[in-house]
């Protein structure tokens, strides 16, 4: 997982499609979930993916109410649209950004 530094701030400014990914590189059900959450992304190219390393210290998760890991935030110009905690499959995600896609052809 990279270690992304962001604040709520640089969030909130994000401009189009986001998918914030709170976790750490030693929880197994993150290192579980990287192949469903790379291969529901693929479909969607114009949705940025951002990796944030949470844990002890780590403000901005507490900021966002994780309590698990992975959790997904799905984000249209900073504002948050829906979220998944743990998803086990990629059908989950998917309905989740197709659900982003279609907000914002309204």
């Amino acid at each position: 997982m990279q270690n992304t530094q962001m604040n709520k701030a640089d969030i909130e400014q994000l401009k189009g499609l986001t998918v914030i990914e709170f976790g750490t590189n030693w929880c197994s059900y993150c290192q579980a979930a990287q192949a469903i959450i790379a291969k529901a992304l693929l479909n969607y190219p114009n949705v940025k993916h951002i990796k944030i390393e949470d844990g002890k210290g780590q403000r901005l998760g507490r900021l966002y109410i994780v309590k698990l890991w992975p959790t997904l935030i799905f984000l249209k110009d900073g504002i948050e649209l829906t979220r998944l905690v743990r998803p086990n499959n990629e059908q989950a995600i998917s309905d989740a950004l197709h659900q982003i896609t279609n907000e914002t052809s309204h």
